[in-house]
């Protein structure tokens, strides 16, 4: 695993530092030197399994219009039917809501420092695993945390919300 601390972060990887440490956090994102766009890139980079890529994927709530965030493990693919029986009807969200809403460019979408407070769900599925890896607001910056961080973090108990892998 190639990272570096990150010297001059970006707003966006700022607002992650920043809220990671409001929250007590003990570990700092890094710089991954290869692209972490997508879960598989990240694991790859991080010499991981894909699961332990908590994922941030974000629609828009068809009736408030506020995104919904859902953290799941990167070999899992999101139940749409299990996340709107549990917040409403969604709406697919494009690059340019996913920016306005959370503050992070779609491949950096953290977990924790949104702009917008977001409808947030975690999927039990993290739960395989002790230590995890999010984005922190940039495609190359991640960060480790554990499961149990996240439902304190979001204010949420985790749910099933994803499929399997076939």
């Amino acid at each position: 695993m190639q990272t570096t601390a990150i010297p001059s972060p970006s707003d966006s990887v700022q607002r992650v530092i920043d809220a990671l440490a409001w929250l007590g956090h003990a570990e700092p994102p890094v710089m991954l030197d290869a692209a972490a766009r997508t879960a598989q890139q990240a694991a790859d980079a991080l010499g991981v399994a894909l699961g332990q890529i908590a994922k941030s994927i974000v629609f828009r709530h068809a009736d408030s219009g506020r995104a919904v965030l859902v953290v799941c493990a990167g070999d899992r693919r999101v139940d749409e039917k299990a996340v709107a029986a549990q917040v409403g009807q969604l709406a697919r969200a494009d690059a340019d809501f996913v920016r306005a809403a959370t503050g992070f460019a779609i491949g950096g979408v953290s977990p924790v420092g949104h702009t917008q407070p977001p409808i947030a769900l975690v999927d039990a599925s993290l739960w395989r695993f002790d230590r995890i890896w999010a984005a922190a607001g940039h495609p190359h910056a991640v960060f480790p945390l554990r499961p149990d961080d996240l439902p304190r973090w979001l204010g949420v108990a985790p749910s099933p919300v994803t499929r399997a892998p076939q």
